[in-house]
């Protein structure tokens, strides 16, 4: 990784950046969702006019591949331009009228108008894993935008260069559209982000990251004079259960297609399955050997993450009752920061007794595959579950009653649940749900990806018996925006 010396902001600089934004709140927010989609638009247009500069920084800095980085700027303009087309209509506004009714069941009613309107400016933290699309113009900056909300982007230290140069990108492309100075900066330092969240002027905060690191920023966000929403994505095991009837069916599609998710990117996926649950009598372990010793040893982002996954695997392979399954072929040429792929085996019994160890997420390619010897032993290893972003079912249609007692124990913990596919590769859609109970994120209600992650950055105001003339565009007879008002009239 290119050894780059930026310095981090300064408390001068980062005052600054926060009043630009704390000015450029009411205008960008004032502005006509029609207005606002076109400068998503332009944004998009100028990262993909910058990709033959953007791409070899990531290359530098990542360690992932021009194909995978490639892709990932295509999927971070896909959801602007997504998100520009969703607010386009201005419907995400919700626009309710109740018309004022003096005979009115309850006693006369007043003339009631509610709407959504932006939060305020945001602090997003960068990831690493995603140096476009969770980075810099990534899904929470892209929804924090859509919804009228100016941005502060704390960069991540894993790609400085990289963050810089698309910030720039991003700020002059908004500027040139004619969004207020102000609607987006870039910041980078430990520090500053903390400073910044403390800062009154940020109204909520986004962050995609480890469980120590998220809830710290969490307990910031909550112990402020005035708390402020923190939507944080923090961890997750992704949970894979087989019934019989898949095992029989396509037992070795699925330790093929197991293996190329948890080892795939080299496990550097916040939806990378960490456990695999099997019947005992399941004779995979042959299948599941053989294609995990197949894929080679990868270097991880940075060297903390390296750290980390030796430490984790460490501890996880020591556990009484687990064995190796398998181990990736070592790489010679790059030792230092080479992560081997590893397949561990156990059993639930062990899984249940050990869990403070093995229910943690390992970030990196290491995954447990786990035997169960009866239904209701899935079902208890089910229940052992906190929050996770997936859970994953391969059925066939023999197994209706068992996966249908499964299912709600994994629908409690998860907030994706998936039949008969792979957890990694998440789609940028209407009704995809990026999100699930702690400690996967810290709102299990909202979504990190997809259009509805602009809700997180929407509160609700209802104006009653407010003058015509006074009402926003969007609440107005008239209705200027041309936007959709729903109306209940009197009875």
């Amino acid at each position: 990784m290119t050894a780059t010396q930026i310095p981090d902001t300064t408390r001068a600089e980062l005052d600054a950046a926060l009043q630009r934004a704390a000015d450029a709140a009411e205008p960008f927010g004032e502005q006509a969702p029609a207005e606002r989609a076109r400068q998503l638009r332009a944004v998009a247009d100028a990262l993909d006019a910058a990709a033959g500069e953007l791409i070899p920084l990531a290359i530098s800095e990542s360690h992932l591949s021009e194909g995978r980085l490639t892709g990932e700027l295509k999927r971070t303009t896909f959801q602007l331009r997504l998100f520009a087309e969703t607010i386009e209509t201005g419907e995400h506004l919700q626009v309710t009228f109740d018309r004022a009714d003096p005979d009115f069941a309850l006693g006369p009613k007043p003339d009631l108008r509610r709407m959504l309107l932006p939060v305020g400016p945001v602090l997003v933290f960068a990831a690493s894993n995603f140096p476009f699309a969770f980075s810099v113009a990534g899904g929470d900056t892209a929804a924090a935008l859509a919804a009228g909300c100016p941005v502060v982007l704390k960069g991540h230290p894993g790609h400085p260069e990289l963050s810089v140069r698309t910030g720039e990108i991003v700020a002059e492309a908004l500027r040139s559209a004619g969004a207020p100075e102000g609607t987006f900066s870039v910041v980078l330092g430990f520090e500053t982000g903390t400073a910044a969240l403390r800062d009154e002027r940020i109204k909520a905060a986004a962050f995609t990251g480890s469980v120590p690191a998220g809830r710290a920023l969490f307990d910031i966000a909550n112990s402020r004079p005035k708390p402020i929403p923190f939507f944080g994505e923090l961890g997750s095991l992704n949970p894979v259960f087989v019934t019989p009837g898949a095992v029989a069916a396509r037992g070795a599609e699925i330790a093929k297609g197991y293996v190329t998710s948890y080892s795939g990117n080299a496990g550097q996926l916040c939806t990378k399955p960490g456990l695999l649950f099997l019947p005992a009598d399941h004779d995979l372990e042959g299948a599941l050997a053989e294609e995990s010793a197949a894929v080679s040893a990868h270097r991880l982002l940075n060297d903390r993450l390296h750290h980390g996954y030796c430490g984790r695997r460490a501890v996880v392979t020591e556990v009484p009752g687990v064995r190796v399954l398998a181990e990736g072929a070592a790489d010679d040429s790059d030792t230092e920061q080479g992560a081997v792929p590893t397949l561990l085996a156990t059993d639930v019994e062990t899984l249940l007794e050990h869990r403070d160890s093995l229910l943690e997420e390992v970030f990196g390619p290491l995954s447990i595959v786990v035997t169960y010897s009866s239904e209701d032993e899935a079902r208890r290893a089910a229940e052992a579950f906190e929050g996770n972003l997936t859970a994953t079912v391969h059925a066939e249609d023999s197994d209706t009653d068992f996966v249908a007692t499964l299912l709600p124990r994994l629908r409690e913990r998860a907030g994706r649940v998936l039949f008969n596919g792979w957890p990694t590769g998440v789609a940028v859609s209407h009704a995809m749900q990026h999100g699930g109970p702690y400690p996967a994120t810290t709102d299990a209600r909202f979504t990190s990806v997809g259009t509805a992650a602009r809700d997180r950055f929407l509160r609700p105001v209802t104006y009653q018996n407010v003058p015509p003339a006074l009402l926003p565009p969007a609440l107005q007879d008239e209705n200027p925006w041309n936007i959709p008002q729903k109306t209940h009239t009197p009875n």
